[in-house]
């Protein structure tokens, strides 16, 4: 087998699960990821929820979270929670997202004052195992940071491609303002509420969302010493 051969072999998707880095096939991987495994993103959030006691200052963010907004809607409105390398993830289904964010940042035992990050993922075609059609897709991370109490908790939210929606933060963190404006700009999310949802990265009139996995790679043309270099997707590596 040829060493071209053997590279391409090594980063086909394999019992749900991808070699290497960035999808190349046909030549070798020289960003030194070739030895990269990926599956599900982050794997055990795609698979399960982490039971209590979470442990440290977590259980008591969260019964403080509870008594703030009562257990029937807490139920309804966190349907997973992950502790992870030291980070608790709160996944948070949308309709209950605002109700969520005024307790975290009014309750007296919460006090998340500052909504430090707003960003989206897209886990279009992740190189994991098969999932069902119709997933999620489109996720919108939120890291809050409690000033007073010098903790940091992170919330998620997932919707489809087929409806982006989510509620704006912006009514309750106003920070959140420019950073919704390039998750919508990124990767197509609409966030109702929002006082001026408009690019912020793109030009007004662009179409599409680059950062969305099926979004075309495209380029432009360099000239280098004489030498062109194409496009990405027209390089041999990605065709």
């Amino acid at each position: 087998m040829s060493d071209e051969a053997g590279a391409g072999a090594a980063a086909a998707p394999s019992g749900g699960f991808r070699k290497g880095a960035f999808g190349v096939t046909g030549s070798g991987d020289t960003s030194g990821f070739g030895g990269l495994v990926r599956v599900e993103p982050g794997g055990a959030v795609a698979l399960h929820s982490t039971e209590r006691p979470y442990g440290g200052w977590f259980d008591e963010v969260t019964d403080a979270l509870i008594d703030a907004v009562g257990q029937a809607t807490y139920d309804a409105a966190v349907p997973r929670v992950l502790v992870d390398r030291g980070e608790i993830t709160y996944f948070v289904a949308r309709e209950h997202l605002l109700t969520l964010v005024r307790a975290l940042r009014d309750d007296e035992a919460l006090r998340f004052e500052l909504c430090s990050s707003v960003s989206g993922v897209d886990f279009l075609d992740s190189g994991g195992p098969d999932v069902a059609p119709g997933r999620p897709r489109l996720h919108v991370v939120y890291h809050l940071t409690s000033m007073t109490y010098r903790r940091r908790i992170r919330l998620e939210v997932a919707v489809t491609a087929e409806d982006p929606h989510v509620p704006s933060v912006t009514g309750v963190y106003p920070t959140a303002d420019w950073h919704e404006r390039e998750a919508w700009d990124m990767f197509g999310v609409v966030f109702d509420g929002h006082p001026g949802l408009t690019r912020i990265l793109m030009p007004d009139d662009w179409d599409g969302h680059p950062q969305r996995k099926d979004y075309p790679l495209g380029g432009v043309p360099v000239e280098y010493h004489g030498a062109t270099i194409p496009p990405p997707d027209e390089r041999r590596s990605y065709r």
